[in-house]
């Protein structure tokens, strides 16, 4: 620990962690008793109100919260947890090597030269992890565009962001997003394969010039069609910036509410792409880790007919 931490009356944490090795779930209360022989049951109640347990990283004050096997509990004798609140970022998971969250409409992933005062998922983030530990540091591994909403995922430590840079066609296994298109695509299933590259306005598109732009492949599957919408599910074999956008677009249904790729109507009033699912390897553990994000609701309304 360094001289600032301690001005700033930083303690390290004490944090006890135990798994249920159990083969049944338990509930919290009675897990913690039992393996903590020794505590009195009102010193588990204080633990609980004041927010010191958390079960598989949640922090819950929840004497009920079961704990299935495998399961592990953490106790911090330390202070509480701290608990991340933002109105446009929901935390989604987190552990020592990685961090998942669920990032809103509007907002950046990370700041740029022309935005340095805006408000971004990754100063945010980073604010939060400093908050636990003045030493934490956190690494942006992908992004998402500034109006597609859903899971996003940051590195807070060396080594899974080394391994995260350097082998993500391997580590991510699935990436699935959903996306509200106008008019009806004419086949259920397909692909797009074709090359992108950027123009000085920053738009990016499909070129067939020999030796320009890079490879691209997006999968696309339909969910339901109506209301001259179609509501469609896309995978990528490739993780292109604009990507999906552009792809849409060349398919002659370009994404509702996205007018920089030739959108006519915007029935969401926003741009109607969300990355709903994201699989990975975890970079340290090599857990399958799978996270979903519902599928917003005006979206399946759009296509029923439904005012947002």
């Amino acid at each position: 620990m360094n001289s600032n931490d301690k001005r700033k009356g930083y303690r390290e944490d004490r944090i006890l962690t135990y798994a249920n090795r159990g083969e049944e779930s338990r509930p919290l209360m009675d897990f913690i008793m039992e393996s903590m022989r020794d505590t009195k049951r009102n010193d588990v109640k204080k633990w609980l109100r004041f927010g010191h347990l958390a079960v598989e990283g949640a922090v819950t004050k929840a004497f009920d919260t079961p704990v299935p096997p495998g399961c592990e509990v953490c106790l911090n004798l330390t202070r509480p947890f701290p608990v991340f609140r933002h109105q446009r970022i929901e935390l989604v998971y987190e552990d020592d090597d990685v961090l998942v969250i669920n990032k809103g409409y509007g907002m950046l992933s990370v700041g740029t030269n022309s935005h340095k005062k805006e408000e971004n998922a990754y100063d945010i983030m980073r604010a939060y992890v400093k908050s636990v530990d003045p030493r934490n540091k956190l690494w942006v591994v992908h992004r998402l565009d500034r109006h597609t909403t859903g899971l996003m995922m940051f590195a807070k430590s060396e080594r899974a962001n080394e391994v995260l840079r350097h082998n993500w066609n391997n580590i991510i296994l699935e990436r699935l997003y959903v996306a509200v298109l106008e008019g009806y695509l004419e086949h259920d299933k397909g692909f797009v394969k074709s090359r992108l590259t950027e123009n000085s306005r920053f738009v990016v598109y499909s070129t067939d010039v020999p030796g320009e732009g890079r490879l691209a492949v997006t999968h696309y599957e339909v969910i339901g069609r109506g209301n001259g919408y179609t509501l469609a599910r896309f995978s990528l074999d490739t993780g292109r910036k604009n990507q999906i956008r552009v792809h849409a677009s060349d398919l002659g249904h370009p994404i509702a509410g996205d007018r920089k790729y030739g959108a006519k109507t915007s029935p969401v009033n926003r741009l109607a792409l969300h990355a709903q699912t994201l699989r990975f390897a975890h970079p340290v553990t090599k857990k399958d880790m799978n996270f979903e994000s519902p599928v917003p609701r005006e979206f399946s309304g759009v296509i029923r007919g439904r005012k947002k």
